[in-house]
Formats: C-alpha cells, sequence, structure tokens
C-alpha cells in the first residue's frame, strides 16, 4: 500500500536572527550571528556571558494579547507566535481548520526555566505562601502545545516530546507518522525553547558544555567542526511547521514548500551527555529516514548539521556521517546553521528544517560561521560549507542529537506531483 504523501504548506519562526521566518532567513543570507551578550539577566559574574537571545519580541506584537503574556512562559509565547504565522502563511484560520483533523505536535528540551527561577525566588526569599499562582501551569513543558490548542480550537492529538535537543526533529517525525497513518489531516509540528536563564547557564558551564572564552568576541563563539571551538551557545526561539496530507492541500489549493520524505529515529544506548563516538547511532537514524523516503546518500544534496560546535559533537558526527553516507560524504554539502542561530535547544529541529526549505527554494546552502581551521586531528575533514553556495538544491538531511543519546533525522526534498 503506497503511504500518504506529506508535504508542508506553511511556516512560522522566531529565532535569534528574527521574529519571523523572512526576518530569520534574511540575516542567515547575509552571514549574521544572532550571538550576542546576555541581556536577559545580569551575567556580569557568570563565566559564561553570552547567549542568542530572540531581540525586541514584543508579544501584542504577535497576536497576543499583554494580559495573555502575564500568563505564558517565554517559550510558550514564542510558540503561539510561530504558529500564528505558520497558520496564516499556510492560508488557513482558526475558522477554517478542521479542529478534529488538525493535531499539534510540539518539541521541548527545558520548558518553563525563567518561570521556575521566578517561583523558587519567590519562594526561598518570601515564603511558601509567596509563590506565584499559576508557577505550575506555566512551566509545564506542555504549556505550549496546550496554549496552541486553546486559542486555535485545534481538538486532535496534541502532544509534546521531551527528546532534549533532538525534540523538534522528533515532533516532526511523530506528525509525520500521525498523517500517515490517517489520524489527522494536518499537524502544526515543530518546537520552543527559552531556558536562557541564570540557572541554565550556570548548569551547562558546570558540565563544560558551553563555550567561555568568547565573552569579549561574541559573534566568533560558536564555530563548529573548527580545532578552536570549546563548546555550545545557548539559544532560545520557535519554529513551526505546517503539515498536511497531499490530496487535503491540493483541494484547497495550498502553496507546497517541501514534500516531507523521510523519517527516522534511534538511540545510542550509551551515555547521558555525550554521543556515541563510532556514530554508529547517528548514522542508523540517518539510514532509517533514508528507507522511510525510498532515497540514496547520492540523491541528497545538502546537510544540516547538528553542528553544536562541542569538541565531542562534531568529531562523532562527522563519523556518523561517514558511515551512512559512505564515500558520498566527502562531497555532501554540509553546513551548521547553530554557528548563526546558536543552539535554540527543543526548538533547534524545527528552525534549522526551516532555515533548509528556504535554502532548496532559493538553491542557497547556508554557511559554517567561523570555520577557519576545520579540526583534521579529530576527523573533522568534511565539505561544511565555510561560505555560503549558491547552487541548486534538491533535497536535504537536517540531523539532531540529544542528550541521553537520542538520534532524530529527517529528509525533505522539493515536491513534484
Amino acid at each position: 500500500m503506497n503511504k500518504r504523501r506529506i508535504v508542508v504548506t506553511g511556516m512560522g519562526a522566531v529565532t535569534p536572527l528574527g521574529n519571523t521566518v523572512q526576518e530569520s532567513w534574511a540575516a542567515i543570507r547575509n552571514k549574521e550571528s544572532g550571538i550576542d551578550k546576555i541581556s536577559l539577566f545580569d551575567a556580569s559574574n557568570y563565566p559564561v556571558q553570552i547567549a542568542a537571545e530572540v531581540k525586541n519580541f514584543l508579544p501584542e506584537e504577535h497576536g497576543i494579547e499583554s494580559r495573555e503574556a502575564r500568563r505564558m512562559a517565554r517559550f510558550t509565547q514564542f510558540l503561539l507566535s510561530a504558529s500564528y504565522e505558520a497558520i496564516r502563511d499556510a492560508g488557513l484560520s482558526k475558522e477554517t481548520l478542521e479542529a478534529e483533523r488538525t493535531g499539534i505536535m510540539v518539541g521541548n528540551g527545558l520548558s518553563g526555566f525563567d518561570v521556575i527561577e521566578h517561583a523558587y525566588d519567590k519562594y526561598f526569599n518570601n515564603g511558601p505562601h509567596r509563590v506565584p499562582p499559576l508557577a505550575v501551569p506555566m512551566f509545564i513543558a506542555n504549556e505550549g502545545a496546550a496554549n496552541v490548542s486553546m486559542k486555535l480550537g485545534i481538538t486532535g492529538p496534541s502532544w509534546t516530546l521531551a527528546t532534549a535537543c533532538a525534540s523538534g526533529t522528533d515532533a516532526l517525525g511523530a506528525a509525520l507518522d500521525l498523517i500517515r497513518a490517517g489520524r489527522m489531516d494536518v499537524c502544526l509540528a515543530g518546537g520552543a525553547e527559552s531556558s536562557i536563564t541564570g540557572f541554565s547557564i550556570s548548569s551547562f558551564h558546570g558540565m563544560h558544555a558551553l563555550a567561555h572564552s568568547f565573552n569579549e568576541n561574541p559573534k566568533a563563539a560558536c564555530r563548529p567542526f573548527d580545532k578552536d571551538r570549546e563548546g555550545f551557545i545557548m539559544g532560545e526561539g520557535a519554529g513551526i511547521l505546517v503539515l498536511e496530507e497531499l490530496e487535503h492541500a491540493k483541494a484547497r489549493g495550498a502553496k507546497i514548500y517541501a514534500e516531507f520524505a523521510g523519517y527516522g529515529a534511534s538511540s545510542d544506548a550509551y551515555h547521558i551527555t555525550s554521543p556515541h563516538p563510532d556514530g554508529l547511532g547517528g548514522a542508523t537514524a540517518i539510514q532509517r529516514a533514508l528507507e522511510d523516503a525510498k532515497m540514496t546518500p547520492e540523491e541528497i544534496d545538502y546537510y544540516n548539521a547538528h553542528g553544536t560546535s562541542t569538541k565531542l559533537n562534531d568529531a562523532a558526527e562527522t563519523r556518523m556521517l561517514k558511515i551512512a553516507f559512505g564515500e558520498y560524504a566527502k562531497t555532501l554539502k554540509i553546513s551548521s546553521t547553530k554557528s548563526m542561530t546558536g543552539h535554540c535547544i527543543g526548538a533547534a529541529g524545527a528552525v534549522e528544517a526551516i532555515i533548509s526549505i528556504k535554502g532548496m527554494l532559493e538553491g542557497f546552502y547556508p554557511p559554517t560561521l567561523n570555520l577557519e581551521n576545520p579540526d583534521i586531528e579529530q576527523g573533522c575533514d568534511l565539505n561544511y560549507l565555510p561560505e555560503p553556495l549558491e547552487a541548486p538544491m534538491n533535497s536535504f538531511v537536517s540531523m539532531s542529537l540529544g542528550f541521553g543519546g537520542h538520534n532524530g533525522a529527517i529528509v525533505m526534498k522539493k515536491f513534484k506531483d
């Protein structure tokens, strides 16, 4: 039996590069970095003082009333804004959505850290009776999907997936499978995150996961596959794609950005934070995605890397590429757009899928910023595109790896009827 074909008909994003898809994409094309000094809290005494923050985000400019915003964590505000943009872009609305045949799949890694810290501060400094009454419904991970469901009247499945940094990619994969299974016709799928807080930055620094030597030169801090890389940069934001069954999309005359051809997942079963050094788990996810898409490695033009700029990740990811793509890995065009956006954790996979779709539509391969000296000694010897490339792109793989050994890969291609 032939699988139902799934296409992308709408996109919305809030990123460190801009508060819409178009703003973010324009910054990508201009090789801009969203990494700068932290402004969300006073980080002057912290060893890490930089992050990739969303800038100039005013909820009321994105369809969220001030009173509503005060009852939402920052990640939910981002998610709702991205969802509204994606729905408009898809030519849908609350009134035209088929509520029971539409779902929401959202990835989230850390949920409302900002709300938790504020509530803890009230608790410890003012006592148990001063804890904000809405703290729990604001910081729990499913709050984002729940608010989108309520605001848009969506009554189909509404899930929140937590696979750390693979959450956004796995949410896209879950949506693909559910639409194929006939459980829905349309799904808002992606991820959201906002965890740039004092506790979060301190915790990740304590794990030696963050870049810490670039406080006076933030734009140079994220340098995937470069020998001078030393850690990732905490980012935030949201990305939402409207996924739709092909015949449903055609029946309403929807524009189609891309076909979502395949998804694959695996687990390393190795370590709570480190990827397996042999790269086999990630390679398995890529191979499963290609098999699901019925495509060969040589049919993939571009690979959007997880590319966090950490010593362990970049070396392991390069090994997994060599396993999954074989000799073709030497030819494959690869880049890490985290060099511009930072690492948006649960939102990363969705944001990177949107960037890759825009690149496919415009024949533009985004660069890996700050790649000056590839880390050949650690095996990072592939074509990581230190400069952007203008060339046709017909397909791509986007990859996400999460703490705990979660691996997720998606394949998208140009739509052909």
